[in-house]
């Protein structure tokens, strides 16, 4: 049978057993909630149960575990397109979409891919709230910041940033600061000593590893800016957290 009699056959069927979608009105609504960091509406979207539910939302696999998984691939495909719309960044927000999707993808059960769909969009809400009260953010300075975060392991300067936003360094280190309260390099320092956490919570990385990684000039002046920043050394961050966690 021809892909397009199979389907007009699939189509007429439908029709007669009056299947319909829900309204798309309701999806977008639902984006738009987590793009604007409603916590509650995207709380109660999800106590009701909407996703799990498979009235209205088109049924994509016989399979109810597949079917499930290819509504969450759409929906977390949505949700990162409207978040970078709303000024996440565009690196950080493909990241935590392909780290969902690869968590999906392990998932054997109908209730765990609706656990893990809840955490995402909690996730992604979350995340917009913060920035929602951070402060409005130019685009140049969503530029800046989208690099910044893909090229946390290089050293960054201003002009770099300059060069990739096509503003002069005075004008963007005036407008960051101005947006942001807080300098281009004290940003980038900040940003690396967050990632120098998390690779001591939860990888094997040595100290000097880390700090080559994230291209500290030293060993001795990552430990420095850490202990400075944090009011503990690497070695006692490590200590207190990194068995928590594993």
């Amino acid at each position: 049978m021809s892909i397009e009699k199979e389907w007009h056959l699939q189509e007429l069927q439908e029709n007669e057993q009056e299947k319909r979608h829900r309204p798309i009105e309701e999806e977008y609504s639902f984006y738009h909630a987590v793009k604007n960091g409603d916590m509650n509406f995207v709380r109660e979207n999800c106590q009701k149960g909407d996703f799990s539910n498979p009235e209205g939302v088109g049924v994509l696999s016989k399979n109810p575990l597949t079917n499930l998984k290819y509504h969450f691939v759409i929906t977390v495909a949505m949700i990162t397109r409207h978040c970078v719309d709303g000024g996440m960044e565009l690196e950080k927000a493909y990241r935590l979409s392909d780290f969902y999707i690869s968590r999906m993808d392990s998932c054997t059960t109908v209730a765990e891919v609706t656990a893990l769909h809840d955490n995402m969009v909690l996730d992604f809400t979350g995340k917009m709230l913060q920035l929602q009260k951070d402060a409005v953010i130019s685009k140049p300075v969503v530029q800046c910041m989208d690099y910044i975060y893909s090229h946390i392991h290089e050293r960054i300067t201003v002009q770099d940033l300059a060069a990739h936003t096509d503003r002069s360094a005075s004008y963007l280190s005036r407008v960051f600061k101005n947006e942001l309260g807080i300098s281009i390099s004290d940003y980038i320092r900040e940003k690396k000593l967050e990632k120098a956490q998390n690779l001591l919570r939860y990888s094997d990385y040595s100290f000097i590893e880390i700090a080559n990684y994230l291209a500290f000039s030293s060993q001795s002046h990552f430990i420095q800016l850490f202990e400075k920043y944090y009011g503990i050394t690497p070695r006692q961050y490590r200590n207190k957290y990194y068995h928590e966690n594993w």
